[in-house]
């Protein structure tokens, strides 16, 4: 990966993370943590989207969907284990 992809993956992270701290209300982290969360977020998405036969399309749109979507489904598995702590 060169520094522009590592550019535009913080990027999309950070705007995923955003989007999910907004959904998600009470479990954002701040920037850094959200752009954290974000990049996990795309990373469990590219993961289990394909695995479950689901495509949102390609582009910046639909990676920053599935990058929320994952960081969504990451930022809830956060609230449990804190709870269950």
């Amino acid at each position: 990966m060169d520094l522009t992809g590592l550019v535009i993956a913080i990027i999309i992270g950070a705007i995923a993370g955003w989007l999910a701290g907004q959904i998600v209300k009470g479990a954002g982290f701040g920037l850094i943590g959200n752009i954290i969360v974000g990049i996990i977020g795309a990373l469990v998405a590219s993961w289990l989207f394909p695995t479950l036969g689901i495509s949102l399309g390609g582009g910046i749109i639909g990676s920053i969907i599935a990058a929320a979507i994952g960081a969504i489904i990451v930022l809830v598995l956060l609230r449990f284990v804190r709870r269950a702590a």
